[in-house]
């Protein structure tokens, strides 16, 4: 009989719902929030009422489009932290009443590792490309930037992170400040591609370890804008593209120096990224360069698998009901949290 996972995805400003099916991905549907763009970043109530609106269609859509009857599932798996207090309370809440009235059981899922185990989604029954334990996995986010030794898909160890600010608020602090909206990576990452990265110099931290830091760059990145508006007032406008060029190559220098330095260490060569800023062409191209250079093997995911979705909760509650490790209907969502 086949085990069949609804995921539910509601940390942030993204609603998404997915369907696995013994591995297989049958569905994954996203609602985005457009409201927070006005903003420049999310509000927290605002994204908990939207998902309040989008949870019941967005999981009924998804069932629809796996093709199956909600009595066929076998388990609700739900994103119980790290994230927004008040949006995981909309996604626990609704998987606790519809595991109720369907009799079945619930698996909670860390939102971080449902990220790494990304990588184990198939998109069709015959895909068998996937990293082989122990890997080391890059996760970049907006709010994480962390180094981890996978040693199973429920044995995971945090062995680097960020002191302060994460390569992602880096991109979209920024962006911020140089007017480009929100959210700032991708128009970071589509500017760079036009720029020139050796045009500025900013700072890059020497932290010990595995550990990085991004508040040094940030703040290097405004004195270089402060001091030259004095000048010009117009010299963001004039350089736009090399100074998002910079700063991408910047960060990438950043993140991939201590990930050579951890997969030589610890003598492990299947390495991976994961999270929203994988999706970055610069950093992709950097694994790239890096496997040809060192010989990693590596596991970059499709670009749908980069951002929150349902589908990456729906792969770790796959696995985590093959161990029968599921939670009571006392569960309650966590905000923050590392592995």
């Amino acid at each position: 009989m086949s085990i069949t996972i609804l995921g539910i995805e509601s940390s942030c400003d993204d609603t998404s719902c997915a369907v696995i099916s013994d591995g297989v991905l049958l569905s994954n549907v996203i609602a985005s929030q457009a409201v927070h763009e006005a903003y420049g970043g999310v509000v927290p109530e605002l994204a908990s009422r939207a998902h309040q609106q989008n949870i019941i269609p967005v999981a009924a859509e998804a069932i629809k489009r796996a093709g199956i009857d909600k009595s066929e599932l076998s388990a609700i798996a739900f994103t119980r932290g790290p994230g927004l207090m008040g949006s995981l309370l909309v996604g626990t809440s609704f998987a606790k009443g519809l595991a109720a009235s369907l009799n079945i059981p619930m698996v909670e899922v860390n939102h971080l590792q449902a990220h790494v185990l990304a990588h184990f989604i198939k998109q069709t029954p015959e895909d068998s490309r996937f990293p082989s334990f122990p890997f080391l996995c890059l996760l970049v986010s907006g709010g994480n930037s962390q180094i981890i030794k996978v040693n199973a898909y429920n044995d995971m160890e945090v062995i680097g992170q960020t002191i302060d600010d994460a390569a992602g608020e880096a991109f979209d602090k920024c962006a911020k400040v140089m007017g480009l909206g929100y959210p700032g990576g991708p128009v970071v990452n589509r500017l760079a591609n036009e720029g020139n990265p050796k045009a500025f110099k900013f700072s890059k931290p020497h932290i010990a370890g595995y550990d990085y830091s991004f508040s040094g760059l940030k703040t290097s990145f405004l004195y270089t804008l402060r001091d030259a508006l004095k000048e010009n007032p117009d010299f963001i406008e004039q350089n736009k593209a090399d100074l998002c060029a910079s700063l991408q190559a910047t960060v990438i220098e950043i993140l991939m120096d201590k990930m050579r330095k951890a997969a030589k260490d610890l003598g492990i060569k299947e390495v991976a990224v994961a999270g929203g800023v994988s999706a970055n062409s610069g950093l992709r191209d950097a694994f790239q360069d890096h496997a040809k250079r060192f010989g990693w093997n590596i596991f970059l995911p499709p670009n749908a698998f980069t951002t929150d979705n349902a589908a990456m909760v729906a792969i770790t509650g796959y696995y985590k009901y093959l161990d029968h490790d599921f939670c009571n209907m006392d569960t309650i969502p966590f905000s923050r949290v590392t592995i």
